[in-house]
């Protein structure tokens, strides 16, 4: 055991000595190469977070509803509050990168689809990152699935032309997009453009009219936007599945067991109960919160508000989108790097997928090697990896075949999900509910109630199996 301990730490080192190997001599080659260093360092934090916190949507979902446990997803709700509370600073000093998304019912059907594919793979898509830097074989599969769903999806044409409206057509052909985007071509693209981009973008503290930027953010974005929502939900997850077995044990251990003091004393112990997912939501609050901060101050030292003109500058042009950026998103975001990288395959295979406006007009398709949310992404896992082996939670574990039918599956599914809502459970969930966004809480709304399917699903799934190996079994 102490030899096996021994090895985790050295590989542990390892890790950490080749990201800081790697971040100096990039730098050394170019300064610019910081700006990737940051997004680099950023990852490994929050994939320690993750990893520490067992910070998983899907399980959350799947604890609560399948079995009544509420642990993770009142961490979850709890680190939504903590990060809001950081990033809101962020905001009023007027150096947030965060960009608001449209919202509509699209909203809540993406979530919905995601959050069903979520409990199929039995894992979110940033839970899938950490999980893989634990050495989980099945979430690599789920990270795969959501890529290549979301590279394939994102430039879908041929015969689902036909399922779009005229007045998508009409409305995106109408927004005026370079010759080399077929905006009129493409149900994702028209979907967008003549659908996405038509609909509002709403923060709360706008809904309420507040302008000082304080007030704003504290008020209007945190305050009515997260903390009275979450409260009203963790308040509800108390009565509905916290309570009975809280005053259970109350009764066994002779103490009240009614009352407005115990109700206080159950809920602050739900509370508590989630106090390591709660830590590392602190701490991944505090750096989502740091990561605007220093990403804002990169663009202002260089001088650029998309890492594609410093790419331009050291005169890489390869991969850049139409109007001559990259992904950039300057905070905590996944799956758009991930469905990047299978992009970027698909189009050195001959792939003429640069005509439409995730890749061709968004986020272009740059070398993974140079790709800054790249290098988040893959800096999560190794932080993920960095925190199991010191705490011997590292172990490669295979997949089996039922296993990667619903990685693939679910993995499809959430990758679909991701392009309809224009983010997953962090992008399109967490962090903007956390930034006070109105499309956030749609997403979300949607998610829960495809978890809530979805875990009825697979329960039904489950309880069919088993009878039928039963049977089999006294046959």
């Amino acid at each position: 055991m102490e030899n096996i301990e021994r090895k985790n730490v050295i590989w542990a080192f390892v890790i950490i000595g080749f990201l800081s190997l790697l971040s100096i001599t990039t730098y050394m080659m170019n300064e610019y190469y910081i700006y990737l260093t940051a997004y680099l360092w950023f990852g490994f934090v929050y994939g320690m977070c993750l990893q520490y916190g067992r910070f998983c949507f899907s399980s959350a979902f799947r604890d609560l509803f399948a079995v009544g446990v509420p642990r993770m997803a009142v961490g979850i709700v709890i680190a939504m509050v903590l990060f809001g509370t950081v990033s809101a600073f962020v905001t009023a000093t007027g150096n947030s990168t965060f960009h608001a998304a449209p919202y509509g019912i699209h909203s809540v059907i993406a979530g919905f689809i995601f959050g069903v594919g979520m409990v199929l793979t039995g894992g979110c898509a940033s839970g899938s990152l950490y999980k893989a830097g634990e050495g989980n074989v099945t979430a690599m599969l789920v990270i795969l699935s959501i890529s290549v769903a979301q590279a394939f999806f994102a430039d879908v044409g041929g015969w689902t032309n036909k399922l779009v409206p005229y007045a998508w057509h009409q409305s995106a052909v109408a927004k005026g997009l370079p010759a080399s985007i077929n905006a009129g071509d493409g149900w994702m693209d028209q979907f967008l453009a003549g659908y996405v981009w038509d609909q509002p973008v709403l923060l709360f503290s706008q809904w309420l009219g507040l302008r000082q930027p304080f007030v704003a953010a504290y008020v209007g974005d945190v305050l009515v936007g997260i903390v009275l929502p979450a409260s009203a939900l963790l308040i509800a997850v108390y009565f509905i599945w916290y309570r009975k077995g809280y005053l259970r044990k109350q009764a066994v251990a002779n103490l009240p067991t009614s009352g407005l003091r115990v109700e206080l004393s159950g809920y602050w112990s739900m509370i508590m109960a989630s106090k390591r997912t709660a830590i590392a939501g602190l701490v991944l609050g505090i750096a989502a919160g740091l990561h605007m901060y220093v990403m804002k101050g990169m663009q202002l030292k260089f001088g650029v508000s998309n890492f594609g003109t410093l790419m331009q500058e050291m005169g890489i042009t390869s991969g850049l989108s139409a109007k001559g950026t990259v992904f950039d998103p300057g905070y905590w975001y996944v799956t758009t790097q991930e469905a990047q990288w299978v992009g970027w395959v698909f189009n050195k295979l001959g792939a003429d997928n640069m005509d439409n406006i995730y890749f061709g007009l968004e986020n272009g398709l740059p070398n993974p090697l140079i790709n800054p949310a790249d290098w988040m992404s893959l800096a999560l896992i190794g932080g993920a990896a960095v925190m199991a082996l010191l705490h011997n939670e590292f172990k490669w574990k295979g997949t089996t075949r039922e296993l990667a039918m619903w990685a693939i599956i679910g993995g499809t599914l959430m990758g679909i999900g991701s392009r309809l809502g224009l983010g997953c459970n962090v992008g399109a969930f967490f962090v903007r509910v956390s930034q006070g966004d109105m499309s956030g809480w749609l997403f979300g709304i949607g998610m829960i109630g495809g978890a809530y399917i979805g875990v009825k699903f697979f329960n039904w799934w489950t309880e069919r199996k088993m009878a039928r190996e039963t049977a089999a079994f006294e046959i």
